[in-house]
């Protein structure tokens, strides 16, 4: 456990958040989904979250292990062609993890992801949230788009409302 990390997670508020991600930055990325969801039959959700808990923080719990749990607390696996996919970041770390649905994950490998990953938690060092959020999103369709186009019929099965977790 490293005290350094513990310190910015209990120093790490909703309020950050909400500071971070005003209603009109939450609305942008919330079209941004929507504008997505359009090229692919890919089901996009978006998680901030503030900061761990203290149980999840002494046991040392990562980022991506958080971003996986919270794939299930938000049911992005419930998809009927398992093409669910969760952006998450976690504030205190300026962390960026993608969770892809095995559909997803099939067809598009992990290092497609941390490339997008790295490139908003970037922008995120500049507190450029909303640019960050936007332009991954706009990379992931890339992806999406190519291996899962449009087809027609494209129901919207997630809200693309960002989570403030």
């Amino acid at each position: 456990m490293k005290f350094k990390r513990i310190v910015k997670h209990l120093l790490t508020t909703q309020h950050q958040v909400t500071k971070a991600f005003p209603p009109h930055t939450l609305k942008a990325i919330e079209q941004t989904i929507k504008a997505s969801e359009a090229a692919h039959v890919g089901e996009i959700r978006f998680a901030v979250e503030d900061a761990l808990d203290g149980a999840a923080l002494f046991k040392g719990q990562s980022p991506r292990d958080r971003a996986i749990e919270l794939f299930a607390q938000l049911r992005v696996w419930d998809t009927e062609h398992n093409n669910g996919l969760l952006i998450y970041l976690l504030l205190a770390d300026r962390a960026v993890e993608i969770v892809a649905d095995r559909g997803i994950h099939a067809k598009i490998d992990l290092e497609a992801w941390s490339k997008i990953c790295r490139q908003m938690e970037g922008d995120f060092k500049q507190s450029n949230y909303e640019g960050g959020v936007v332009t991954g999103i706009k990379a992931l369709t890339q992806h999406l788009s190519k291996h899962f186009p449009a087809d027609g019929v494209n129901r919207n099965e997630l809200p693309d409302k960002p989570v403030l977790v």
